[in-house]
């Protein structure tokens, strides 16, 4: 498995896969031919389908520069190797092709090559599931935040203090934030007023109260394009940090604890996404907000004192509550449903992890056992159902606008 890094990126939303991934692919193939006159990138699948309403050209755009860029939008021909294809070409004058480049955005921003994906490393972490590495823990007398520093050093804790800094930034310029969010729809931010209304509720509200509004603020700054952090994904982005921020607020708990949070919430994401998928395009919405929500109940587990057993457990619920959760984002943006399923998302992290410390930690299913699931069922979910806006909510939706176009125009004779 992967670095934390890999995991838990710091960049700008809305889309960890179709933002992030093709900027890192368009930077990395620019740097390889920075001295062509122009280029043409080809989108397929999910990034052609949605990568309009994802910002998937306005990313390649800046790296490239408009007037020097061709971009192709084939949302009807996926590459068999994963959903998010993406073909690069750059050229001399007059047209000569210089060389060309298949990418693939997987998630959470990271990229692979079709050599990457068939020959994937396992550089940093030796130990494939949870159950090897909660052997490990045991053997070893160690915490799972502990495996992850014994693996990658002081340098994880340190990129993962980034990170928190990151998150905490992210969830205090959201609650600040007014407006409407860019895009077709018109959606209005509801951060601030959720956390106005909650510092005035009863107090058998605060609790869900501000989580909603902490998940909210995160996720409408994901979806104005702001700076967030991947956990695992953009459109999960909200979940852990608001958890996150509301124990330290709640428990007065150091930033240092939240960095051992995060490195526990990180093996299990990690986990996540090594044997399984933590992209919607591939996995629908179980692999962004399940995902999210599994590590953010196992952060919290650590947080709330909970043995190895119990914290798998958290982890094991989150995500398995989640399974066969479908990707349907409305007119192809992270807002409908994506913001609100964070808020969603996050209550029931806490929730989780609060019901694995009643208990002694037993449990019939394992999470190596529901990843493995989550896997087959994401890959089991119609095309339709995994970001391509073509149907659930998206196709609702675009539905209604169609009637009220039809109502609103008028007949010709």
């Amino acid at each position: 498995m992967e670095s934390l890094k890999e995991l838990y990126r710091i960049g700008l939303g809305p889309s960890s896969s179709h933002t992030m991934g093709p900027r890192f692919a368009a930077e990395q193939f620019a740097s390889r031919f920075s001295q062509a006159d122009t280029y043409q990138v080809t989108l397929y699948g999910s990034l052609a389908a949605t990568g309009k309403g994802h910002l998937t050209d306005q990313a390649l755009y800046e790296v490239f520069g408009r007037e020097k860029l061709n971009v192709i939008w084939e949302p009807d021909h996926s590459l068999p190797q994963h959903p998010n294809g993406m073909k690069f070409k750059a050229f001399s004058s007059p047209d000569v092709l210089l060389g060309e480049q298949i990418y693939f955005s997987v998630g959470g921003g990271s990229i692979r090559t079709p050599q990457d994906i068939v020959l994937h490393s396992e550089t940093v972490y030796p130990h494939k599931n949870l159950q090897e590495i909660m052997d490990h823990c045991v053997q070893r007398g160690i915490t799972f935040w502990e495996y992850a520093a014994d693996h990658e050093q002081d340098a994880v804790l340190d990129h993962l203090n980034s990170v928190w800094q990151a998150m905490k930034a992210s969830v205090e310029k959201g609650l600040n934030a007014r407006g409407v969010l860019p895009g077709s729809i018109g959606l209005g931010r509801k951060a601030w007023t959720y956390h106005q209304r909650t510092r005035s509720a009863a107090d058998d509200m605060q609790e869900t109260g501000l989580i909603t509004a902490y998940a909210l603020a995160v996720s409408e700054e994901n979806a104005g394009g702001g700076t967030v952090v991947t956990a695992p994904t953009c459109g999960s982005c909200g979940v852990v940090p608001a958890v996150l921020f509301y124990m330290q607020k709640k428990k007065g708990l150091t930033d240092s604890d939240m960095v051992k949070a995060l490195a526990t919430a990180g093996v299990f994401g990690n986990v996540i996404k090594h044997n399984a998928s933590i992209s919607g395009a591939e996995v629908g919405c179980q692999g962004e907000v399940g995902s999210a929500c599994a590590m953010a109940a196992a952060a919290v587990c650590q947080l709330l004192g909970g043995s190895l057993r119990q914290i798998e457990y958290a982890a094991e619920m989150g995500l398995e509550h989640h399974l066969g959760l479908t990707c349907d984002p409305v007119d192809g943006l992270v807002q409908i449903p994506c913001i609100e399923r964070n808020a969603c998302a996050a209550t029931r992290a806490l929730s989780m992890a609060q019901m694995s410390i009643l208990s002694d930690g037993s449990h019939l299913i394992s999470f190596d056992e529901v990843v493995s699931v989550m896997k087959l069922t994401g890959h089991d979910l119609p095309a339709l159902y995994r970001e391509t806006s073509v149907g659930g909510l998206a196709m609702i939706y675009r539905g209604k606008n169609a009637s009220k176009t039809a109502i609103q125009t008028p007949c010709q004779s």
